[in-house]
């Protein structure tokens, strides 16, 4: 697969890949240089993706990896899936490594453009609070499973993740 065609925006709206589904343990990669999704590692038992995670194509953050990106939507998608959504915010953190400086490891959350149930979600506010500490919940315990430290900063608007976007799209 080669995602270098797809604009990171088009639009109002945001393009995420989808490389792991909701309700997988398994964590899949894109490996840019093989072109193919790769099986990175299996979360402990009980532990799932809430919603899809994947990331934002030509972009590259602070960790060196593309812009990550949570997706809300109806059903899961599947590796490789481009999702046209919309942001609703930002979850702003750093991420430490053992042995390591600190690091920016945002994670964007945005709405399938073309979710039924979840068309009313415009802003991170309108999203349940008991989901949004969760997912801040999953991400602290997702990484200390890695032997990272997740340090939630806050919670930002859309146009705050629209920003980052721009800052990190690569040519």
């Amino acid at each position: 697969m080669n995602f270098k065609s797809v604009p990171p925006t088009c639009d109002n709206l945001v393009n995420v890949i989808v490389e792991t589904p909701r309700g997988s343990r398994n964590k899949f990669d894109f490996d840019p240089d093989l072109k193919i999704f790769r099986l990175k590692k299996v979360l402990p038992t009980g532990m799932v993706f809430p919603f899809d995670f994947g990331f934002i194509p030509n972009t590259r953050a602070e960790d060196g990896d593309p812009v990550d990106a949570l997706v809300i939507m109806d059903e899961q998608a599947y590796p490789g899936c481009l999702v046209e959504c919309r942001l609703i915010g930002i979850l702003e953190a750093w991420q430490k490594e053992i042995d390591a400086p600190k690091v920016r490891n945002d994670r964007l959350v945005a709405v399938a453009d073309c979710s039924i149930l979840y068309a009313d979600l415009l802003d991170i506010k309108d999203l349940n609070k008991n989901i949004v500490k969760e997912l801040e919940n999953f991400f602290i315990d997702y990484n200390r499973h890695e032997g990272k430290k997740f340090i939630p900063i806050g919670w930002g608007v859309a146009a705050k993740g629209l920003k980052k976007i721009k800052q990190h799209i690569v040519q």
